[in-house]
């Protein structure tokens, strides 16, 4: 996702990156941000479009300055999260550190749905706590799934470690917490359904582990997108309206960033309501102009793919639009003028 040279040269993210891609027959739309202070504004804006996040967080050094910074913002939006501990091939790398440093630094609610096997370089496998099996990483990059079943001295850990989860999530989840007050058995499903609710309200947070360099746990982290975070149907977003709308389903987006690029200037938006189709007006709610939407691409980092129709839930650009960002646009004015709330915009972190 890091296409700019000067990323390539320092190995961080400068600008946020957007793509989509399709996993179990689900189409996740995905803004990749940068961790640096310096261009948290950049966070700021993907956090204004989005519906769920992944808060990923070190391996080794756990919870930094910055994680602070990015978990206000998830806050500020009220966007539900998991969380994905990552770079446990290096040296020192523990994910029970990195989750005290979770809960007690940033006081939350959150717990392992699963446990490492092997350490450092030796890290190739994880136990699945809630289906109670091991999934091991085969294949030169660890892009093969082995499901095998869990040691016996691994047994003992699993029980315990499985109680505390059930615990925890029972805390955030009233449904769940009558099962287990009742003692009465609790099923994959219950665990599953229980973790969702309790994510979806922001009471709980998944804690997903592995090693996205070596392309271990990534794909569980995946099922997790699409089995705890929620889809656009299931957010309520608010909007100001500014005269009667007659018709609720039109059209309805939020300009989140402009980029200039060698294409020339990039507008990309976030779909919230309705479709738009290649050729069709939009208006401007802040100045009252009407556009007319000549191309849309949908994006994957800095290759584009031209499309014919968007529809909500869709992250999209549009070449040629006038604006700033935290714009709305409109199908047609004459249904009622909807205005979508801004984002916050920090203090630079230089200024002269």
């Amino acid at each position: 996702m890091d296409f700019m040279e000067l990323e390539g040269e320092k190995g961080i993210t400068i600008q946020s990156a957007a793509t989509h891609l399709t996993w179990k027959d689900h189409t996740i739309n995905l803004i990749d941000t940068p961790g640096h202070v310096d261009f948290t504004i950049e966070v700021e804006r993907a956090l204004r479009g989005v519906d769920g996040a992944v808060l990923i967080v070190c391996g080794v050094a756990g919870v930094q300055a910055q994680t602070f910074t990015v978990f206000k913002q998830m806050e500020r939006y009220d966007v539900p999260r998991i969380i994905f501990i990552n770079k446990l091939e290096r040296m020192g790398a523990n994910p029970y550190n990195s989750l005290n440093s979770i809960k007690k630094k940033l006081n939350i609610n959150a717990e392992l749905i699963m446990l490492p096997l092997g350490e450092d370089s030796e890290f190739d496998s994880v136990i699945d706590l809630i289906n109670e099996k091991v999934i091991y990483f085969g294949g030169e990059s660890g892009q093969t799934l082995i499901e095998k079943p869990v040691p016996s001295d691994k047994l003992n850990i699993l029980k315990e470690k499985r109680a505390i989860l059930i615990e925890k999530v029972a805390e955030a989840d009233e449904t769940l917490m009558e099962l287990y007050i009742e003692e009465k058995p609790i099923s994959v499903k219950d665990l599953k359904d229980a973790i969702r609710r309790a994510t979806l309200t922001r009471r709980f947070s998944p804690v997903f582990i592995g090693s996205a360099y070596k392309n271990k746990g990534v794909q569980l982290a995946l099922d997790g997108v699409i089995d705890y975070l929620p889809n656009p149907m299931e957010v309520e977003n608010k909007a100001f309206l500014k005269t009667k709308d007659d018709e609720t389903n039109q059209f309805v987006c939020l300009a989140f960033k402009l980029d200039e690029n060698r294409f020339g200037q990039l507008t990309f938006c976030r779909a919230y309501q309705g479709k738009l189709k290649r050729g069709d007006m939009i208006y401007n709610v802040a100045d009252n102009k009407k556009v007319k939407v000549s191309r849309l691409v949908r994006m994957h980092a800095n290759a584009m793919e031209e499309i014919e129709e968007t529809k909500a839930g869709d992250i999209f650009a549009i070449f040629g639009l006038e604006c700033s960002s935290g714009t709305t646009f409109i199908k047609n004015e004459k249904n009622g003028l909807v205005s979508l709330s801004s984002m916050f915009v920090p203090d630079p972190v230089m200024s002269v």
